[in-house]
């Protein structure tokens, strides 16, 4: 049966800020604090959205958090009206109420692990939210997150729903940014490729020195369990703890698949070599093409500055594939010679096409890290929410809709403004309308 990739966008929200807040992510830290315009993040992903849709592309929405999140300040401590839990939370930790207003869902690579039917036990696609334990504004959003996707992908006849793994750094879970999928066709078995940073229960093992390696072997494993992959069709690599610690916090920083290609940087993984000789064994007779980046050709700081392999790989209605890269890459030299020469070379990439992305790069996300991608059958893309695929009228609503209830600019000052609570409550519940949702938000019940 006919299958298609369908990259689901994460909706950039109200609250789209710079605190700072992702020890490991560079970009995350070398912007904390700058202003933010909510406004033209969110405009700048739409455009992305209907790029690829112009091109021919299946695209998907998916809804952000509730944020500034007040449950979890009340949960913490903060008490009084909405204006005096800000107030409290801004003058006695200001970190917290930064926390607590992040936008990060807009990151839906982490949002789950998604595996098609193609590959499952029970022949439905299925979804584990990440718990994302690693960080606290992020851990605040598995629930939410799968609301949302249970609203998006509700027929339980081809979609089953996973709770997230136990909040536990031990099943750390960052979501398909350590997750990748290879195949000859979307509808065919894959190879499920699982790329982890630590052992969790093994303090032997190598692992990062100086920033955190938030995916461990023990919960990719238990996704695989959960998701009901075969033995046989599913590989385990462990991150290079190296590049870890020079900022390369998830693998899809340094390595990126689609289909029967897999690009990545000589430094990725810890044993490349059996790596790839797994890979090709479980991958079949079909044709592999195993891209690898050397550092003498591009080095791991300029992966990390351009967010070259935070790229997308996407396969055009006429069969070629094409990079959709931040212009980051276009305006390094280094990169943007190197992707000048892979274009030509005897693989299946033959194009690439740059987008602004900065509000998402600014926070140290890219291309890849804005999407979820989820493998269907024309059967199963029919039982999805319609109301989150992107189309020429969806796009100019959700446009008006951003120029209706964002801010043009957000400083950390702002979040302790009341008011941003009521315009975000507005925005998001008029949103549930747009994409027929329900109540997916706790403001809502």
């Amino acid at each position: 049966m006919k299958s298609t990739e369908v990259n689901f966008d994460g909706l950039v929200g109200p609250t789209h800020n710079y605190a700072g807040l992702s020890e490991g992510n560079v970009a995350s830290l070398n912007n904390a604090h700058d202003t933010s315009s909510p406004k033209n993040a969110a405009k700048q992903g739409l455009a992305k959205m209907k790029a690829l849709h112009d091109m021919g592309m299946t695209q998907g929405i998916l809804a952000p958090q509730e944020r500034p999140d007040m449950y979890a300040l009340r949960r913490l401590g903060f008490s009084g009206s909405d204006a005096d839990v800000l107030e409290a939370a801004y003058k006695q930790a200001p970190a917290l109420l930064s926390a607590c207003c992040s936008a990060s869902s807009m990151w839906t690579a982490n949002a789950a692990t998604v595996s098609p039917s193609a590959d499952t036990e029970n022949g439905k696609v299925h979804f584990t939210p990440a718990n994302l334990t690693n960080k606290f504004h992020r851990s605040l959003e598995p629930e939410t997150t799968g609301n949302i996707l249970k609203a998006t992908f509700s027929d339980t006849a081809h979609f089953s729903h996973h709770q997230h793994l136990p909040d536990n750094d031990h099943f750390g879970d960052e979501g398909a940014a350590n997750h990748t999928r290879l195949c000859a066709e979307y509808g065919e078995q894959g190879v499920e490729i699982f790329t982890f940073g630590r052992y969790a229960f093994n303090r032997n093992m190598p692992m990062p020195q100086k920033f955190p390696a938030r995916q461990t072997l023990e919960a990719s494993k238990a996704v695989a369990r959960l998701h009901g992959l075969n033995e046989s069709q599913t590989v385990y690599v462990q991150q290079n703890p190296d590049v870890i610690d020079q900022g390369v916090f998830h693998n899809d920083v340094i390595a990126v698949g689609n289909q029967n290609v897999l690009f990545f940087h000589e430094q990725a993984f810890l044993d490349t070599q059996n790596f790839l000789d797994e890979v090709r064994s479980k991958f079949g007779e079909s044709e592999f093409h195993a891209i690898e980046v050397k550092s003498s050709q591009v080095s791991v700081e300029d992966c990390v500055n351009t967010y070259l392999f935070n790229t997308q790989i996407i396969t055009l209605p006429n069969g070629e594939m094409s990079i959709i890269a931040p212009m980051h890459c276009y305006e390094n030299a280094a990169v943007k010679a190197y992707l000048d020469e892979l274009v030509t070379l005897n693989t299946p990439i033959k194009h690439v096409k740059y987008y602004d992305v900065n509000e998402s790069m600014k926070n140290g996300g890219g291309p890849a890290c804005l999407r979820l991608r989820v493998a269907m059958t024309q059967q199963e893309l029919a039982a999805v929410n319609q109301h989150c695929l992107m189309s020429d009228a969806k796009f100019d609503e959700l446009n008006a809709w951003v120029d209706k209830h964002y801010r043009d600019q957000l400083s950390l000052n702002d979040l302790r403004d009341p008011a941003l609570v009521t315009e975000s409550r507005t925005a998001l519940d008029e949103l549930t309308q747009i994409l027929n949702l329900g109540s997916v938000y706790q403001f809502q019940r």
